[in-house]
């Protein structure tokens, strides 16, 4: 996968995590057919001009066009949906298509270099869904650890309400539930 998507989708993942879900409005939904569509007429586009190419080129072309579509799309799809699971599964998907891509280029080599080819786009493809499993852990982890801590100051300024009584006390915990999102 190429660095900057990469660095896109792990950005747009992390600010996910940060915010709440606002929900897919329609503007969202008609942004994103409109990027399934333009992904498909550039597809059809590209695979035009791949027509005067012949043999292993003309395979190659019409896999790096394929390639492209699936990231465009992908990336709409999970900016539309915009959770975790959605980045993380456009980010394997990519993976998959780029590794198509790749072994249609193995496959113009012969012998020992096409041998190469084929484990380097294994290879590849291993550590771009490494890459997408691990960043999403770590997305999760560092979300949870975020709630934690909220918990924990919550708690905190609970306790220190406890040093008033009456109106004094149902006011700090009125400040301490709007400070901090109250625990399930």
């Amino acid at each position: 996968m190429k660095m900057p998507h990469m660095l896109l989708l792990l950005g747009a993942a992390l600010l996910w995590a940060g915010h709440a879900r606002a929900g897919a409005v329609p503007d969202a939904r008609n942004a994103y057919e409109q990027a399934r569509q333009a992904a498909a007429t550039n597809y059809k586009n590209a695979v035009a001009q791949c027509g005067s190419i012949a043999g292993n080129p003309h395979d190659l072309c019409v896999a790096e066009a394929k390639a492209a579509q699936v990231q465009a799309e992908e990336e709409a799809r999970a900016a539309y949906e915009n959770t975790l699971k959605a980045y993380t599964r456009a980010r394997m998907r990519i993976a998959a298509a780029n590794y198509d891509r790749d072994k249609t280029r193995c496959a113009g080599l012969t012998g020992n270099d096409k041998d190469v080819c084929m484990e380097q786009a294994k290879a590849t493809r291993i550590a771009a869904e490494a890459d997408a499993r691990a960043d999403k852990k770590t997305i999760e982890a560092r979300s949870e650890a975020r709630e934690d801590k909220q918990k924990a100051a919550y708690h905190v300024a609970l306790e220190k309400c406890d040093a008033f009584a009456g109106a004094a006390k149902e006011q700090c915990v009125a400040q301490a539930k709007a400070a901090y999102t109250a625990p399930r």
